[in-house]
């Protein structure tokens, strides 16, 4: 008489690669996505206290008819202030300060920089010297900056520039001429000062774009024949465009927001008001809240819009990098 087998083991079956996950995978994903996140979670609080409740405040304030001169007269206003904004003339000036302010330290400071990377890109003795010494201003402090342009060089009776010329003209036995800068030429005094501070942002943002060409493109246009100007114009040109646009959206978010070099060197006077300065006195001379709140909000929804360009560059050179790799 045969007995009857036994019934093998039960095998544990993978589950195949379509089939969806079992009921606690889920769960368990959310839990280590929480807690990989979980340290970043203090930082986004405290930024979100130091920055979006200040401006949630300000655009509160921006829709009330607010003098701090008459506290109990304080009414809800609507967009009256945003359109007071867009009719002042003073507004309007400012604005148009600001953007001619902006766009020739832009540029400027782009062209400057674009010819000190280049240089700095060539091998020769002394280089990182040389370039420490130009990176230099700008890590100085903005008010620090335009104080040492205002007294030790546009100072008409002590200042370096006057006294460059009274030594030139000793020399050849002229009169010695001593111009006021600041007000002989108010906005391109300040121009200047920021120029000097800029021109190294552009000049290590070039710098970067440059180091990162291919050298065996270029080793390869030399041995065809290309000269200096042809590598340039068609090989560093091209690769360099990301990287200018970089630094001129960058610059521009930090030029519209300038407040140290024309509260420093000139108070706003002689036509070199800009809009933060704009802000500035509306805010706190005229003591008027809302109106000032108003300019304000505009002021960062603009430079909202220049950052979300910046942005859009920085990561299509992080994905033209990745592809390279």
């Amino acid at each position: 008489m045969s007995t009857p087998l036994a019934d093998p083991a039960p095998r544990t079956v993978a589950p195949a690669s379509g089939e969806p996950p079992r009921a606690g995978s889920g769960k368990s994903d959310r839990l280590k996505a929480w807690v990989t996140r979980a340290p970043l979670l203090p930082a986004l609080v405290f930024l979100i206290i130091v920055t979006q409740l200040p401006f949630v405040t300000t655009l509160v304030i921006s829709f009330f008819d607010w003098n701090a001169f008459s506290p109990g007269n304080r009414s809800f206003a609507g967009l009256s202030n945003y359109g007071e904004v867009a009719t002042d003339p003073d507004l309007r000036s400012s604005v148009l300060t600001t953007a001619l302010l902006t766009a020739t330290v832009v540029i400027a400071s782009v062209v400057l920089g674009l010819l000190l990377a280049l240089l700095l890109d060539r091998s020769f003795r002394g280089r990182g010297l040389v370039r420490t010494m130009l990176i230099a201003p700008f890590l100085l402090v903005p008010v620090a900056a335009a104080l040492l342009w205002k007294h030790v060089l546009y100072n008409p009776e002590y200042g370096l520039l006057n006294g460059s010329l009274v030594w030139v003209a000793e020399l050849f036995g002229a009169d010695p001429p001593q111009p006021d800068w600041i007000s002989s030429m108010p906005l391109l005094a300040v121009e200047a000062s920021l120029v000097w501070q800029w021109t190294p942002f552009m000049m290590l943002i070039l710098l970067a774009g440059l180091q990162s060409r291919p050298l065996e493109t270029v080793e390869a246009a030399r041995l065809d024949g290309a000269g200096s100007w042809q590598i340039f114009r068609y090989l560093t040109l091209p690769h360099l465009r990301r990287y200018l646009e970089l630094g001129v959206l960058l610059g521009s978010i930090y030029i519209v927001q300038n407040f140290d070099a024309v509260f420093t060197i000139t108070s706003g006077g002689l036509g070199t008001a800009n809009l933060p300065y704009t802000v500035y006195q509306t805010f706190y001379q005229a003591h008027e809240y809302g109106l000032a709140s108003a300019a304000g909000v505009l002021v960062v929804i603009g430079s909202i819009v220049i950052a979300t360009f910046a942005l859009r560059v920085v990561s299509s050179l992080f994905s033209e990098e990745v592809s390279r790799a």
